[in-house]
């Protein structure tokens, strides 16, 4: 086995796990996982601490808001304190409105379904990627997140690395070309790989510790 084969079998090994599955979410080709995968990505596309929107997706779903209707009809200081509890305070005020216009134009749009925004795109990613961009909230680090995680059901968009997984990548001193990675990890879900990578892009230490362990 090749040192780089080595550096992203420890990577995986250590830090092999999906945000959605992080954050409570069976991810399946089935209207609510994917639409808490898309309030999800949302969260986390803001500049706040990971941990803090994994929290808040949490807290949501305790609060009942699991589904684009609920989160439609909810009030707006009813998603306000649901992102208190989650850690989210920065811009609770100006989510809690997005997450409302979000889920809005999904009903009216997709019939609350975004298999429908999938068939829609009819199998072409960059059409997916700027169809996830029409929620209000969700710019193109949303729309990768999304993609990223969603790979796994969504085939078509696999392998999903975007610039912030090869940022890890590079950092690792792995190729940042997607199929040479994906040969890499083997028979590795690229959702898994993505997450990975990922990881090792926002904190410094993921990348020395696997590093220092492929050695």
């Amino acid at each position: 086995m090749g040192r780089q084969e080595r550096v992203v079998r420890e990577l995986v090994g250590a830090h092999g796990r999906t945000y959605a599955e992080e954050a409570g979410i069976r991810l399946k080709d089935t209207p609510q996982p994917l639409y808490r995968l898309l309030v999800l990505s949302h969260l986390l596309s803001a500049r706040i601490r990971g941990s803090i929107a994994l929290a808040t997706a949490r807290a949501l779903h305790g609060a009942g808001l699991r589904d684009p209707r609920r989160m439609a009809r909810a009030a707006w200081q009813e998603r306000v304190d649901a992102l208190g509890r989650g850690g989210y305070r920065r811009y609770d005020e100006r989510t809690a409105t997005q997450l409302g216009d979000a889920a809005e134009l999904l009903n009216d749009r997709w019939g609350g379904d975004l298999r429908r925004l999938r068939a829609e795109a009819d199998g072409e990613v960059p059409e997916l990627r700027r169809l996830l961009q029409e929620f209000p909230g969700m710019g193109p680090a949303g729309a990768d997140i999304f993609l990223r995680e969603a790979q796994g059901v969504w085939p078509e968009a696999a392998p999903y690395l975007d610039a912030k997984a090869l940022q890890g990548a590079e950092r690792l001193n792995l190729p940042k070309e997607p199929k040479r990675l994906v040969a890499l990890a083997g028979d590795t879900d690229p959702a898994v790989l993505a997450a990975a990578l990922v990881r090792a892009a926002v904190d410094k230490e993921v990348a020395e510790d696997t590093l220092g362990r492929a050695r």
